[in-house]
């Protein structure tokens, strides 16, 4: 039986979920959510969006627990069901193609010192994308996928994951130089 210790091992806590051990289970949320719903709320417009998509998260973990490989990180294996939990619910409720005024983006330069922002912040600006433009910015920007990798998940094409980053990072851009105002 697991009990419930910082020192408990992840491959202890697999052990235990691949069991079924509600303790384990428990452990492992507790270790993990904090981080996930991070990932969650950055795909999804809402809180409440973003908890019901960490739940339907874990439930994934515990139930496919037993296709972890031990290849690369157990952090990294439950992030990507986050994601792919995460673009799901984004896909059932915003549609992922919206697309923004095609005039010529002008890319402002250095942002300069003055433009620091918290966490909270960038998180509220980031909210604003368009959802296929929030979505892709997040996978490449943050996650740190390939534009293969992203059009695999999107079933979109490479050019296309290349055009909503780029026109995502020209968007948030123009809205922390003030050039565009950020819509409600």
């Amino acid at each position: 039986m697991i009990k419930i210790l910082p020192s408990v091992t992840e491959q202890e806590l697999i052990a235990g979920c691949q069991k079924a051990e509600s303790k384990a289970q428990k452990c492992l949320y507790e270790r993990f959510a904090s981080p996930m719903y991070g990932v969650c709320l950055r795909y999804l417009k809402n809180q409440m969006d973003a908890e019901e998509a960490l739940l339907n998260g874990f439930m994934k973990v515990y139930q496919n627990i037993d296709r972890f490989e031990g290849k690369g990180s157990f952090e990294g294996w439950v992030r990507r069901i986050m994601v792919n939990e995460a673009l799901g619910f984004l896909r059932k409720k915003e549609s992922l193609y919206l697309s923004v005024e095609d005039d010529h983006i002008q890319v402002a330069g250095s942002l300069g010192a003055d433009h620091d922002l918290a966490e909270g912040e960038l998180l509220d600006l980031l909210r604003t994308l368009p959802a296929g433009y929030r979505a892709v910015f997040n996978l490449y920007a943050i996650e740190g996928y390939s534009h293969k990798e992203i059009a695999d998940m999107l079933n979109i094409t490479e050019g296309t994951s290349k055009s909503q980053l780029s026109k995502a990072r020209a968007m948030l851009q123009r809205r922390l130089t003030g050039q565009e105002a950020v819509a409600s």
